[in-house]
């Protein structure tokens, strides 16, 4: 059963409901990647120190691409366009990131460990609600559902 047999098969309100949470739920899980990809645009030679700083390659180009990932990637999926395939993007990059930034199990210093081990596993959490809007899609208030 495909979403709109879904939303058929619902009464008025409760798809309405449904959509209205999806629409809520697509702004929430990308309103940090908006903030931190501005962030990243305004602080570019920081934000390549900090890649440089982890060892990756390339650290200016890496840079460029968090930046259209995060910003670029997150007002796809905030306006729902291409979302679900953006979503999938957004949430490899989000694992990617956890693993490449918050390696808690590498860290010596106990508070250092503590902050990398939420980090870690809220990106993990965060990945997760972008694979459900890669696997259902943005919901009835989106450029995809036009």
């Amino acid at each position: 059963m495909n979403a709109q047999e879904i939303d058929a098969a619902l009464p008025l309100n409760a798809a309405a409901s449904r959509d209205v949470a999806a629409l809520i739920a697509r702004v929430l899980l990308v309103a940090l990647f908006l903030l931190s990809g501005a962030n990243k645009i305004g602080g570019f030679d920081g934000t390549v120190s900090y890649i440089a700083a982890h060892g990756l390659p390339f650290p200016a180009l890496s840079a460029m691409i968090a930046i259209l990932v995060e910003f670029g990637g997150g007002l796809l999926v905030l306006v729902g366009w291409k979302a679900r395939w953006t979503a999938l993007v957004m949430a490899i990059f989000t694992v990617a990131a956890a693993f490449f930034f918050h390696a808690y199990w590498a860290d010596a210093d106990a508070a250092a460990r503590m902050g990398d081990f939420i980090n870690f596993w809220k990106n993990i959490s965060i990945a997760g609600g972008f694979l459900m809007v890669s696997t259902f899609g943005p919901g009835r208030y989106s450029f995809d559902r036009r």
